[in-house]
């Protein structure tokens, strides 16, 4: 398995928060929201991340860009690219692309239907539950099928 025993690190972008999700394959059982860092400023949010990436050993990144429905790029699809662009350009590691169209659809339907979340919406954790959206669809792309 082209992942296996790699520590990922999905990032769900936006301008005001970035969700984070981690996951070691092959040790972790399961995807972990692990929260969220505040959007704005590439420098400022690039320092937030190095220390995420740092703490965690993360190998590889994945960042969802968002499409509309029928597949074509938006705006927000350019801006999250031009993120993905900046990372890529400062950091060592892998960076893939992930289509994240509907993963806060997912999410919030996901948080619904959990205890965790007492079956509602809660938007303080909205952002790291769709970066396990995200993180889960690129693994899933990628053949594996034990997520």
């Amino acid at each position: 398995m082209e992942f296996q025993h790699k520590r990922l690190l999905a990032i769900d972008w936006g301008e005001k928060f970035i969700g984070i999700a981690t996951y070691h394959v092959g040790v972790d059982p399961m995807i972990l929201a692990w929260g969220r860092i505040k959007g704005g400023v590439f420098e400022i949010v690039w320092k937030d991340l190095k220390k995420i990436l740092d703490d965690e050993s993360i190998d590889e990144i994945i960042v969802g860009v968002p499409f509309f429905t029928d597949g074509k790029p938006g705006s927000m699809t350019h801006k999250a690219r031009d993120f993905l662009n900046n990372l890529v350009s400062v950091c060592s590691l892998r960076v893939h692309e992930q289509d994240e169209t509907l993963s806060t659809f997912e999410a919030e339907e996901r948080m619904k239907k959990s205890p965790r979340y007492n079956f509602q919406v809660n938007l303080s954790e909205i952002d790291a539950v769709s970066a396990t959206v995200i993180l889960e669809d690129f693994l899933r792309s990628k053949g594996h099928k034990n997520i």
